[in-house]
């Protein structure tokens, strides 16, 4: 069972907040949550990542500084022989007053081409410069550790330093065999988006062939790790138009990701898979985030997922007690997370089974229904009878599992 959370302000936030101090961050999460079975999976020690967009201001064109000195007075001229000083001028000359330059005048500036001078060869290398370098600047962060993130000094010293509009954060407890790396933490990067997942896409291993087969070499070539995860996040790159792009509408990565779990769902059917998956994904451009709370059954529960939005995310007393205010009805921060960062129940809604949240630019919340053959309309009444305790016993549930659930669940470690 993963956990991660995710946040969008109009202003950064300083990454403490929401990772450390909290008396309920997501790094107390990985070893004591409050939405799942206890005896199962019971920590996230497998490693752990944080990523945020930090853009950094923009060169500023070259320009030399105009001169702030007063113009200095004219030479006095030597007074002829015999003639006194006082008559060394004509009649009309008058008493020189300098003319101040005006402060901060742009157009005393003299503005100076970087490429004037310079042959088309070196003008080429110059430029792809400096869009690499604007792509860079679009890129997000990434921090990750194997380690225990309750036990990284590293974290908490970067998480008093850090401070970003968007932030992903994310602790692993891995559902696949191997020993933990880098390579398999959350979130991932391509370009300008970043990817998370909580779940598990069952059986991986009888569609991933299929995965590879379908994406072109490039997305085939990049993964660094092996989880379900980051073989997703690739099958997602695959059906935006160009994974390259500088800028995504919403809509667009809202679609890429429905064809997605789409995509996913025909694959496991055509390889005979019965079980469901758990499809809890995220993904952000920088500007836009999309995340799902997803299972391929009508009869089940998806692994938890909530949101909370406000004016302001602040402690109200000491021992990290945070609370969400909303001072007015504006939107300035919205938090998506696998578990409510805060014990204030009213701070947080929770997002509906099989639906999607998309979070725009200019901070509108959407809800969308995931309308697909495991879709349940809220008007059935098996939507309000779906069973939650596949995911509890998955480790990705919400709360305590049934009687039943329990006795399977030690039937299996026997």
């Amino acid at each position: 069972m993963c956990r991660f959370l995710v946040y969008k302000g109009t202003e950064p936030i300083q990454l403490s907040h929401l990772v450390t101090r909290p008396k309920h961050s997501i790094i107390n999460q990985a070893f004591e949550s409050k939405l799942r079975m206890p005896s199962s999976r019971p920590m996230n020690a497998d490693g752990f990542g944080i990523g945020w967009y930090d853009p950094l201001p923009t060169t500023p064109t070259l320009t030399l500084p105009r001169a702030t000195s007063i113009p200095a007075p004219p030479e006095p001229t030597t007074p002829l022989e015999g003639q006194h000083p006082s008559h060394s001028h004509s009649s009309h000359s008058q008493e020189y007053i300098p003319t101040p330059v005006p402060p901060n005048d742009p157009s005393q500036d003299i503005q100076v081409d970087p490429l004037a001078g310079l042959d088309q060869t070196s003008v080429e290398i110059l430029e792809a410069r400096e869009r690499e370098r604007e792509l860079e600047n679009e890129r997000p962060c990434l921090f990750k550790s194997i380690h225990p993130a309750w036990s990284n000094a590293n974290l908490t010293r970067l998480a008093e330093k850090i401070r970003s509009a968007l932030v992903f954060a994310h602790v692993r407890a891995s559902t696949m065999a191997g020993a933990p790396s880098e390579d398999n933490c959350h979130p991932w990067m391509f370009d300008k988006l970043m990817w998370m997942h909580n779940g598990e896409i069952n059986e991986f291993k009888k569609i991933k062939r299929a995965v590879q087969q379908s994406l072109p070499e490039e997305l085939f070539l990049y993964p660094s790790g092996y989880t379900d995860s980051e073989w997703a996040f690739m099958i997602f790159l695959s059906k935006l138009k160009d994974p390259h792009a500088r800028s995504f509408s919403h809509v667009e990565l809202r679609d890429a990701m429905m064809e997605t779990i789409r995509f996913i769902n025909k694959l496991s059917k055509e390889a005979g898979i019965t079980g469901p998956s758990l499809m809890n994904f995220v993904v952000t451009d920088g500007e836009t985030v999309v995340a799902t709370r997803y299972i391929s059954s009508r009869t089940s529960e998806a692994s938890s997922l909530f949101f909370s939005s406000g004016t302001s995310f602040d402690e109200y007393q000491e021992g990290g007690l945070y609370r969400m205010t909303k001072a007015d009805k504006r939107e300035n921060i919205i938090m998506v997370a696998s578990e409510p960062l805060t014990f204030e129940r009213s701070d947080w809604m929770e997002v509906k089974t099989n639906t999607m949240i998309v979070i725009t630019p200019k901070m509108n919340l959407l809800q969308i229904p995931i309308i697909d053959e495991y879709w349940v309309t809220p008007q059935d009444p098996a939507a309000l009878t779906r069973s939650r305790d596949f995911a509890i016993k998955m480790g990705f549930g919400l709360g305590f599992a049934s009687e039943q659930a329990r006795k399977e669940d030690v039937s299996a470690s026997a």
